[in-house]
C-alpha cells in the first residue's frame, strides 16, 4: 500500500475590491499567462457619462449646467466635477478603458491638473493610474 501525499500549490494574486464583484490580479511576473483585469465598470459609465454630457452643451441642447442637472436630475455640482473627466489625459482615458488605472472614481472626480503631463503624476500620488 502507498501512503497518501498531498501537494500544496501557492499562487500569489492580490485581490482588488470593484462595486459588486471581487477581481483577482496575477503579478506581472507571472508570465504570458497572466489575464489583464478588465476595465472598472464605474469609472467607463462615469467618462461615457461626462462626454455625453460635454456633447448635449456643445451641440446647444442645453443653455447651462443648470439647466442640464436639472434635465439630468443629478446635482450640478456632481455634474460639474464629471465633466472635468473629459479633460483627462489620452494615455489616463486608455489606462481607464483597459482596466489598468488603479484609481477608483472618488479620486478621478477630485481636481486635477489640465496639464496631461502633469496629471498622471498627480493622481498617481493618491492612486497609480497606469
Amino acid at each position: 500500500m502507498t501512503t497518501a501525499t498531498s501537494i500544496t500549490v501557492r499562487v500569489p494574486l492580490a485581490i482588488r475590491h470593484r462595486p459588486g464583484r471581487k477581481t483577482i490580479v496575477v503579478p506581472a511576473e507571472a508570465g504570458p499567462a497572466a489575464v489583464p483585469t478588465r476595465a472598472d465598470p464605474a469609472l467607463v459609465k462615469a467618462l461615457a457619462r461626462a462626454h455625453r454630457y460635454q456633447r448635449m452643451l456643445d451641440q446647444g441642447r442645453h443653455a447651462s449646467l443648470t439647466e442640464l442637472a436639472a434635465a439630468e436630475k443629478v446635482d450640478r455640482s456632481f455634474l460639474g466635477k464629471l465633466l472635468s473627466l473629459t479633460l483627462l489625459a489620452p494615455d489616463l482615458v486608455e489606462a481607464i478603458l483597459e482596466g489598468r488605472c488603479d484609481a477608483g472614481l472618488p479620486a478621478l472626480l477630485r481636481p486635477f491638473p489640465a496639464s496631461w503631463h502633469e496629471q498622471a503624476s498627480t493622481l498617481a500620488a493618491g492612486s497609480s493610474p497606469a
